[in-house]
């Protein structure tokens, strides 16, 4: 006994040329483009210099200020007094403009004033997202 397969007639009628052209030209696209990328980044240019060139802003780093239990105020692991601290911002803020933020990380046992402090200072330097850093768990 002899099984009889039967074909299916959309099989038959499905035409894989119009999807092979399709591939080939974004592939050919593809190629086109990437070469000449790969062009312009091998021109050797010498750039022209201007009085009122902004320099481009680099990518932003998060400045990160720590509080211990006395009040000190530390950035970078050292004891950092808030107008040195407000002229380090100012520095940043220059090279973002829009983008500079400020991780404010204060012990559980230090009082409140300093964190209002070094708020102070990043509102007047222009550092306009700013928050303060807390960990999960109860309080207490």
């Amino acid at each position: 006994m002899a099984v009889q397969l039967k074909r299916s007639n959309v099989a038959g009628t499905l035409s894989l040329t119009p999807l092979i052209d399709v591939v080939f030209l974004l592939l050919i696209f593809f190629l086109v483009t990437s070469e000449f990328e790969d062009e312009e980044r091998q021109l050797d240019i010498v750039l022209p210099s201007a009085t009122s060139a902004v320099p481009m802003t680099s990518k932003p780093r998060e400045v990160v200020v720590d509080i211990n239990a006395d009040g000190t105020v530390f950035l970078r692991g050292k004891a950092t007094p808030l107008k040195e601290l407000e002229l380090l911002l100012q520095k940043a803020v220059a090279s973002n403009p829009t983008n500079q933020t400020v991780v404010i990380r204060a012990d559980q046992n230090a009082s409140f004033q300093p964190v209002v402090n070094v708020m102070d200072v990043c509102n007047r330097t222009g550092v306009s997202d700013y928050s303060v850093s807390t960990k999960d768990g109860p309080a207490g």
